[in-house]
């Protein structure tokens, strides 16, 4: 393509004025930086998104089923029963989740109460976060024993003792109010601290506390009532597809949601900020472009003699203007592969060597280096930007040409 050669040969031959080979490196500079920003940037945000998603796999069950219109399982026990015959599904937890006051000593703080089972490590990994004590969810035991969160625990002042006891107090489901005796308006439980746990996640690490589902159904009024049924499955077994199997069992008035869907506002949340930092990268690209078209300029005023000498021998106007076109596209694409291939190349060190580490005390810090996570999609994604900018830059400039001549368009 004669075209793309004589583009090509003003891209490397040296121009007669010094300008126009500095304003073309600081043109391919330029967009070098900010596709090389897109890699990196996308790339954290991808090891954060995957940070998040390992975290809550260690709580969160593989699927949780709830009703529909937000109310309790009124069945919940018959229902596990049914959803166990599922293929795929290894355990089903009835869960109960209320609010209610802790009082412990002479401090006193409201709490989310989770009831579980015993074997509720059967469908969440929460007892592998215990920092202090166990998790004894029994129901054999005299007194039952809580799990508390780390906010919880500090805010109570708590820590696993058999010496202190804890208390829960919640208003009275059932029954009428005895306004001679306001105390009777409270149900009220006794257990002790078994244990606390860490997620680093503020949501669950707050005002969280785990209990027997016996004593959360005991202090709330509930028999076979549940808050959700928790599922755990096979791990050969692909949880969306078991879950889709569950939730045409089950039908509309129930909602089968596998680990995404649990925390998606977690995830949705990491995704809004990972493509609106993209946007401005792309806008910094967009200025970046702007000093392709100085360069692309300044070089038509220096080439108008080669031009003119082109159409005299019958080069038609379209080859002129593809010229420029694909001189745009040389230098976006020049600067666009040398940024990517930093920016692969940053990223591939900081994912397996974590070069890049995040500031303040590291003792404190459940991770001490940027996450990072390498994709070919944004690796795609970046290149087709690129592209896009050099083709615009490429084709605003062309329109300089005109009829063999050199005016600004």
């Amino acid at each position: 393509m004669p075209a793309l050669r004589i583009a090509i040969r003003y891209l490397l031959a040296r121009k007669s004025h010094t300008a126009v080979n500095v304003i073309s490196y600081i043109s391919m500079a330029g967009i070098a930086v900010a596709a090389m920003a897109m890699i990196c940037v996308l790339s954290v945000f991808n090891g954060f998104s995957d940070l998040a998603s390992e975290r809550l796999s260690l709580v969160d069950p593989d699927i949780r089923i709830s009703r529909a219109d937000g109310r309790m399982i009124s069945d919940a026990d018959s229902l596990a029963g049914a959803v166990r015959q599922t293929a795929g599904v290894t355990a089903v937890m009835p869960v109960l989740r209320a609010q209610a006051l802790a009082v412990y000593g002479d401090v006193q703080t409201p709490v989310n109460i989770v009831g579980v089972p015993g074997d509720y490590c059967a469908v969440s990994e929460i007892g592998s976060l215990v920092i202090d004590g166990e998790m004894d969810m029994s129901d054999d035991r005299l007194l039952p024993c809580a799990l508390l969160s780390v906010g919880t625990a500090m805010q109570l002042g708590a820590r696993p003792s058999t010496e202190h006891l804890m208390c829960l107090t919640v208003p009275r489901r059932i029954g009428r109010i005895n306004p001679a005796f306001p105390m009777a308006a409270f149900c009220t439980d006794t257990l002790l601290v078994s244990g606390v746990y860490q997620t680093n996640q503020a949501e669950l690490d707050n005002d969280m506390l785990f209990v027997p589902l016996a004593s959360a159904r005991r202090l709330l009024d509930y028999s076979a009532e549940a808050s959700s049924l928790d599922v755990g499955i096979d791990p050969s077994a692909d949880a969306a597809d078991v879950a889709g199997r569950v939730a045409a069992a089950l039908g509309p008035d129930y909602v089968v949601a596998d680990r995404l869907r649990q925390q998606s506002h977690s995830f949705r949340m990491i995704s809004i900020e990972k493509w609106i930092t993209f946007l401005m990268l792309v806008f910094v690209l967009l200025m970046a472009s702007f000093n392709i078209l100085s360069s692309l300029s300044m070089l038509i005023i220096e080439k108008e003699e080669s031009l003119r000498i082109l159409s005299s021998l019958g080069a038609p106007l379209s080859m002129l203007r593809r010229i420029f076109l694909c001189q745009g596209v040389l230098v976006a694409v020049a600067g666009g592969a040398i940024g990517i291939l930093t920016g692969m190349i940053l990223c591939l060190l900081q994912q397996h060597f974590g070069l890049i580490t995040l500031g303040g005390d590291h003792s404190q810090m459940s991770i001490v280096t940027y996450p990072c996570n390498l994709r070919l999609g944004d690796v795609l994604v970046t290149s087709a930007v690129v592209l896009v900018m050099g083709l615009l830059s490429g084709f605003i400039s062309s329109r300089g040409v005109r009829s063999g001549t050199l005016q600004m368009a």
